[in-house]
Order: structure tokens, then C-alpha cells, then sequence
């Protein structure tokens, strides 16, 4: 495992489908882990506290950026999100790579933050199908599904800020886009460096 773990940044507009591809690479890719946001909305469906999200108060999230606890926030939807600094740093630290699932605005603060920070974008396949993705999981009232979709149309601009994009049109050929990704990026040199120094000292040295 390299020294230093990369940190990966999964952004799309809401139904894009960019939480069920990271959910997918992260059982199936060993060394990553998942950075579990803290937010101030109410649990959906079945989500868990400590599993899909932190869930705090408005209170407790304020105490939380007095603290300088978080690497980035947003207020989304009317609610706000957060990544917790501590949680990434240390697992970076160790060696793991760090999976982050936000959105546009999160997604600029991080990088901005960390230049080293590898970032991709998923699509849906088009507007049209991300309509019907938002009608079909039936979490939000009809005008709550319209503000996304407004709100989405903004966000797909920003595609060009991404190192990488992934077409959500088929959800198995968008993991092992994801798990590409990821894995070739443990190859990079900045990522490969020690390693090859310590194979090459059975060699005589980097000048043997």
C-alpha cells in the first residue's frame, strides 16, 4: 500500500446515480473507504445514522465549522452537508484511498483544498432519464423533483471542472468505470514511487 492514500471525489446532479456507482466500487475495491458526511436532513427510506450519513442538528453542524472540523460544506436543498477534515486526513494518512460523494459545490471546495484529489463526474444518460430516475424512486414531492431538475441543469455545466466523466446509462459499465479509475491511479508514479525504490534497492539502487 502507498504511503499516502488518494482521494477520490464523486460528484453528479441528484439521480444521476453517482451514490449507487460508489456504493458498488466501494464493495467490491479493497483499501477504499467511504467518507461519511455529517448532514442536518432527516433520514430517507433506510438510511441509518454512522452508515449512509451523520445525522446532526442545525445546532451541532454549527458546532462543527466553529471548530474548523470540516474540509467542506454546503447548504443543499435547504439542508446542510459536511466532510469531516479528521476522518479524511487519517485515512489518507494510512495509506487508504477516500471515496467522497458530493455535489457540484462540495466537489469545488475539496479540489480547491486538494490539488492531488482525483475527480469524476457522472451523468445521466439525459434529461429525459434523469426525470424519470427522480419520479421513479419516489423520495420527493413533485416540486421538490422540479427544483432538482432545475438545479441540474446548472450543475451539469461545470462537467469540464472533472478529471474524469462516467455515463450513468448502464450501472454495472459505470462501476467498472469507477474501479478503472481508481485502480489506475495506484499507478501513478506519485502513487508508485516508495515501492519501486524499495524494488530497486534489490537491483543496487535507483543508480545501481
Amino acid at each position: 500500500m502507498p504511503s499516502q492514500g488518494t482521494l477520490f471525489i464523486v460528484s453528479g446532479p441528484s439521480g444521476s446515480g453517482k451514490s449507487t456507482v460508489a456504493s458498488s466500487v466501494l464493495s467490491e475495491v479493497r483499501g477504499v473507504s467511504f467518507s461519511i458526511s455529517y448532514t442536518t436532513r432527516a433520514p430517507r427510506g433506510n438510511e441509518r445514522d454512522g452508515v449512509e450519513y451523520n445525522f446532526v442538528s442545525e445546532a451541532r453542524f454549527r458546532e462543527l465549522l466553529q471548530e474548523d472540523a470540516l474540509l467542506e460544506w454546503a447548504l443543499v436543498y435547504g439542508h446542510y452537508y459536511g466532510t469531516s477534515r479528521r476522518l479524511v486526513d487519517e485515512s489518507v494518512a494510512r495509506g487508504e484511498d477516500v471515496l467522497l460523494d458530493l455535489d457540484v459545490q462540495g466537489a469545488g471546495a475539496i479540489r480547491s483544498q486538494r490539488r492531488a484529489s482525483v475527480s469524476v463526474f457522472i451523468l445521466p444518460p439525459s434529461y429525459q432519464s434523469l426525470r424519470e430516475r427522480l419520479e421513479r424512486r419516489a423520495l420527493d414531492k413533485h416540486y421538490v423533483i422540479e427544483q432538482r431538475l432545475r438545479i441540474a441543469c446548472k450543475e451539469v455545466k461545470h462537467y469540464r471542472d472533472y478529471d474524469y466523466i462516467i455515463i450513468n446509462d448502464e450501472l454495472s459499465r459505470a462501476v467498472e468505470e469507477l474501479k478503472a479509475i481508481i485502480l489506475a491511479s495506484r499507478c501513478r508514479m506519485s502513487s508508485q514511487v516508495d515501492s519501486a525504490k524499495s524494488v530497486l534497492s534489490t537491483f543496487g539502487g535507483v543508480d545501481g
